[in-house]
């Protein structure tokens, strides 16, 4: 306890840092809550070690949760949209592409089932297709294959 009091500008660099590796790395930067913190116990120890602040345990509490509030209300608005950014793309895998006949009709607006590869999927379609008609699979979402007409009836 007597070596972290004498270094105490050191530890409270080596905690906000701990606390930005948990952040990042461990959480995916999801909370920011330790990325707040971690900033402000390292501008405490930064500005402790340059003797703007005592080097006391009260004022190293109370400097990081002032600057940690700072930084939160600063940096808040930025690293919501920062996180909130996502980006969408197609699916793209071997599906695509397989061809199949319909068992019944498929009408425009509806779906059908289609089993393939021991899983019911719904299928839909942008145009009226027949029993019967030979189809491809265009796109893919979590349990939906949307298919387009390939070739004539096959009656």
């Amino acid at each position: 306890m007597e070596s972290i009091l004498s270094h105490l500008p050191q530890t409270l660099v080596v905690l906000g840092l701990i606390l930005l590796v948990i952040e990042v790395l461990v959480l995916g930067f999801s909370t920011f809550v330790l990325f707040f913190i971690g900033i402000g116990s390292i501008a405490t120890g930064l500005l402790m070690a340059i003797g703007l602040i005592p080097e006391t345990w009260l004022d190293s509490l109370l400097a990081t949760a002032i600057l940690s509030t700072v930084v939160a209300l600063v940096s808040w608005k930025p690293l919501k949209r920062m996180q909130n950014k996502v980006e969408s793309k197609p699916v793209n895998n071997d599906m695509i592409g397989h061809q199949f006949v319909l068992t019944e009709e498929l009408a425009l607006g509806r779906t059908i089932t289609h089993r393939y590869s021991g899983i019911d999927w719904q299928v839909r379609s942008d145009e009226q297709l027949a029993a019967g008609t030979e189809v491809k699979i265009i796109s893919m979402e979590v349990g939906l294959l949307t298919v387009e007409r390939v070739g004539q009836y096959l009656k």
